[in-house]
């Protein structure tokens, strides 16, 4: 297991599978769609498939109690195909530790019935990153976790029920979700700062929970276009490709040159000072960037070689730097930060690994000090498909993810309670194609479980 910080800070797999069957669970009385009744698939149609660890309630599969304490619920080998996104226009999705939210456009809604919240979420809820969820019946008890997707209560923001949210981002016990006026909204944990309001000492963020709308520490005219979170701290990307940060930073994975808690949301420099950031990626404590000019930076957690010589004097990087290691890999147009390794992709579609675990490069190859390409033939290119090329990738703590342009799904790592959908729980090499009855779109992996965004054939 990991050495690191972040990993000695993770909450157990086992932790989440017991306070599943101890916390109190929503039963919510909804008519969920036989597989045999799904209605036609419409171009613009969206679907959810969701699989690995359901014993937290990330799955969102169950309506029952009595159902979701059978044994085998405890977890999905296959990818499943979700109800609630048969009945609700599904548009982003995003995996925390053991928690799964859901963007929803109301006005596509596939209900007439359905509520006009645009932000649902299924699994724990230990510190409201759910929001106040309340069980049915007159003593309205509090819930610490619920097993289908419900409605996040936003109605404390003025506008923010009838807004409709662009992006969402999960961590450790917090969400972001931005808007698309450019509003970020923070739920859940905020012992580090990382929901960008005051540290309250014995906060009870069960109890009381808070939806904060986030300020930056300098007012500028450049909205916000993109989020991201790590295991305990925020990232901002402003339309003109600025950073700002928040939350844990005892590795320097806040970027703003100084460790510990930051709980103002400040501006991230260092060597990206004058570089226009089109994305940002952090899963733990380790933080990527790249630039409209597919450049690539870092900073936060180098215990495992993740910024390569930048870090050979001090693992833990508070500003960000350029990686140099990474010209060889042409320009990047998409990145992702596990717990002790990397990813990158280039234009051309090719993937590029490196850091510590399982890579993609079979059994043998645990460690790469600099970013090394995985044969494209592992992603369905070959002298059939010699134009294939990956379009996007995405990382868990310990598993992978990558689509290609025919819109197939590819994982490897770690197969922690069948997070890799590949009908088994033995750990994957190397990528290998996970068998969905769909195109996919967009993935998010959480520590143990994964969800898809796709669409279906037509």
């Amino acid at each position: 297991m990991f050495a690191n910080a972040a990993w000695r800070r993770t909450v157990s797999l086992s932790t989440y599978a017991s306070s599943a069957r101890r916390n109190r669970v929503l039963r919510q009385d909804v008519s969920r769609i036989p597989v045999d009744r799904y209605p036609i698939a419409k171009p613009d149609d969206t679907r959810v498939y969701v699989w690995g660890l359901a014993a937290t309630g990330a799955l969102g599969m169950q309506t029952s109690v009595k159902k979701q304490a059978q044994v085998y619920t405890d977890y999905v080998q296959h990818p499943s195909r979700l109800s609630f996104s048969e009945g609700h226009s599904v548009t982003d999705i995003a995996s925390g530790y053991g928690f799964t939210v859901f963007t929803v456009d109301s006005s596509r809604s596939k209900r007439p019935e359905s509520t006009d919240c645009p932000l649902w979420g299924t699994g724990i809820n230990t510190d409201g990153q759910l929001g106040l969820q309340k069980a049915p019946g007159p003593h309205k008890k509090p819930l610490e976790l619920l097993i289908y997707p419900a409605p996040v209560d936003l109605s404390s923001v003025s506008g923010a029920t009838s807004s409709r949210i662009a992006q969402v981002a999960a961590g450790r016990a917090h969400l972001l979700a931005l808007t698309d006026s450019g509003t970020v909204l923070a739920l859940g944990n905020n012992a580090y700062g990382q929901c960008g309001r005051r540290i309250i000492a014995d906060e009870d963020y069960f109890g009381n929970p808070i939806v904060n709308v986030i300020a930056l520490s300098q007012k500028i005219d450049d909205p916000i276009k993109a989020i991201a979170c790590g295991q305990d701290h925020s990232l901002l990307v402003t339309e003109g490709g600025r950073v700002f940060s928040c939350g844990w930073s005892d590795d320097g994975q806040t970027g703003q040159g100084r460790y510990g808690l930051i709980d103002t949301v400040g501006p991230v420099e260092g060597d990206i000072k004058n570089e226009r950031i089109v994305k940002v990626a952090s899963t733990c404590d380790t933080v990527l960037a790249i630039n409209d000019k597919g450049e690539l930076f870092g900073w936060g957690n180098s215990e495992y070689g993740q910024l390569g010589e930048v870090a050979a004097d001090n693992p833990q990087i508070n500003t960000p730097r350029r990686l140099t290691f990474s010209k060889h890999c042409g320009k990047l147009i998409d990145i992702a930060a596990a717990g002790s390794y990397c990813l990158a992709l280039n234009e051309n579609g090719d993937v590029f690994a490196w850091g510590y675990g399982i890579l993609g490069f079979g059994p043998n190859v645990q460690h790469q000090p600099a970013p090394t390409l995985i044969p494209p033939t592992l992603f369905g290119r070959n002298e059939f498909a010699p134009n294939t090329r990956v379009v996007a990738i995405a990382c868990g703590v310990t598993h992978s993810a990558a689509i290609n342009d025919q819109h197939d799904l590819y994982m490897w790592g770690h197969n922690r309670y069948a997070c890799l959908g590949l009908g088994h729980k033995n750990d994957q090499y190397f990528p290998f194609k996970v068998a969905i009855n769909a195109s996919v779109l967009k993935i998010t992996c959480g520590v143990d479980h994964t969800i898809a965004l796709c669409r279906g054939f037509v």
